[in-house]
């Protein structure tokens, strides 16, 4: 973040390298540089090294501390029989979908068979009174045909 200001040092700096953007970590107190490094000392006047064995003291002290142990373990069991029951209820709420899809399913099945059997009784029906209309057709074209040649027989023998 860029800002003007009228403190002499920062003024020296700048004018020692003129045209170059000068940097330094936010809010700290180092000396503008072309290139900011990040500060060393974040954790408020304690070094890294100093930081590092108080967390490592903390976790020691934890892990010694077996009234801290059980409790953590406590919470942990009844978090994971919270997660368990949670599972077992999405589980079950699947199963019951998965039971009214299949009962949808068996339902339309039972219907397009009964609706098969049914076309397919209709088709014989139909089939055989097409067989029967087939047969009376034939016995029909056959008397005609012996009524023709007797009736053309005549007709020649009349004129001539």
């Amino acid at each position: 973040m860029a800002k003007v200001s009228d403190d002499a040092d920062v003024i020296a700096a700048t004018m020692a390298v003129p045209g170059v953007v000068l940097k330094r970590p936010v809010g700290s107190r180092a000396p503008f540089k072309e290139h900011a490094e990040l500060p060393t000392n974040i954790a408020g006047g304690k070094s890294k090294k100093a930081g590092d064995s108080a967390t490592k003291n903390k976790h020691q002290q934890r892990a010694d501390d077996p009234a801290v142990d059980r409790k953590a373990a406590i919470t942990f069991e009844r978090e994971q029989k919270r997660r368990d029951r949670e599972r077992a209820k999405e589980e079950a709420t699947r199963q019951k979908e998965r039971e009214r899809r299949q009962h949808a399913v068996d339902k339309a099945q039972v219907a397009l068979n009964a609706a098969r059997e049914k076309h397919q009784k209709n088709a014989a029906k139909i089939q055989a009174e097409r067989e029967a209309l087939e047969k009376t057709w034939q016995a029909e074209e056959a008397r005609w045909e012996k009524e023709r040649v007797r009736l053309e027989a005549a007709l020649r023998q009349v004129q001539g």
